[in-house]
């Protein structure tokens, strides 16, 4: 018979070690990840299109001729629209009321 202690306090055991490293790095990587940090030093496009002002978008638009800009802005709202019904008839389907 081998006579080893069995459990947590075997620091012997190589696999312990190794062990308490994960542990330790899964720790404090779920610690990095929890915390916030304050928008303040976020670029202005990143925030939302109503509230930032003109982005890297609005300057790559500004190269398309009108009527381009035109059609692509009636497409995206017809989408939109599209999109729109389709979930509004998803919702009714999946949420009716039976009685």
């Amino acid at each position: 018979m081998i006579n080893q202690t069995v459990g947590p306090g075997n620091t012997g055991d190589i696999l312990y070690f190794t062990r308490v490293l994960m542990f330790i790095s899964f720790l404090s990587m779920g610690y990095t990840m929890s915390r916030s940090y304050p928008a303040g030093n976020k670029e202005p496009y990143l925030l939302l299109s109503d509230t930032a002002e003109t982005g890297p978008q609005e300057q790559e638009w500004a190269g398309l001729p009108l009527w381009q800009r035109k059609a692509s802005e009636k497409a995206v709202e017809r989408y939109a629209a599209g999109q729109e019904k389709k979930w509004h008839r998803w919702n009714e389907a999946m949420f009716e009321r039976s009685g």
